[in-house]
């Protein structure tokens, strides 16, 4: 498997199941309040892999967001880190109080043993993104993508994914009004970008494997928590 056939999940913890606005409206909800000190705990993994996380997390935090990270003993945290499980998820932002205690709130199903920094740091970003409140960036409603609905159907809905056509609408096309959430203009470069390619967009734009927070993920999260 490529590291581009690796999907991120991400989801609102909300109280009761929600669709539409009254979903989307979480966004905003989400935030933790600049100065948090967000507790963050691991439920499992080896000494390699949690140095990993604690490595590449803080690149959110340092010199940018007013937030810090208090890594405790678990399980009465508000991040509850496994490696258990495939693939590499993350609750959004603060619906993580929602999860019971003792449960994870993140995983990361790759972080294995050979795995290069330059891939660690890729999904730590990524999923510690979630945790402070970002949505993937191509569900941003502002510049929204030209699908190639056709395309991705295709290519989603076959192996590794096999992705039915509900889970493809929920993962790749769902956005959010744009009055709900904080956002800027769609950034290609956004280290929450999915890898797409030029035949899924209807204008050929496409986004590699970014690697690293770009200059807008580090201009907004400082605005979103000065």
């Amino acid at each position: 498997m490529t590291n581009q056939d690796k999907w991120c999940f991400a989801w609102f913890e909300a109280e009761k199941p929600t669709t539409g606005q009254a979903r989307a409206a979480l966004v905003d909800a989400t935030k933790w309040q600049s100065g948090d000190a967000i507790s963050i705990s691991f439920l499992d993994g080896t000494d390699a892999q949690k140095a990993l996380v604690k490595k590449f997390a803080v690149e959110w935090i340092t010199n940018l967001a007013n937030l810090q990270f208090s890594w405790e003993p678990g399980p009465d945290t508000d991040i509850r880190i496994t490696f258990q499980y495939s693939g590499s998820w993350s609750v959004i932002g603060t619906t993580c109080k929602r999860i019971p205690k003792g449960q994870p709130t993140m995983n990361f199903g790759w972080l294995t043993p050979g795995v290069t920094d330059e891939e660690a740091r890729r999904v730590i970003t990524h999923e510690f993104g979630h945790a402070l409140g970002l949505i993937h960036e191509h569900q941003n409603p502002i510049s929204a993508i030209k699908w190639n609905k056709p395309a991705v159907y295709r290519d989603l809905s076959g192996p590794p994914n096999n992705w039915d056509r509900a889970t493809i609408d929920h993962n790749m096309f769902e956005s959010y009004p744009s009055n709900e959430i904080a956002g800027t203009t769609l950034d290609w470069h956004s280290i929450m970008m999915y890898p797409i390619p030029a035949s899924w967009t209807l204008d050929r734009s496409s986004a590699g494997l970014n690697t690293d927070l770009s200059p807008m993920d580090r201009e907004f999260i400082r605005k979103q928590y000065p």
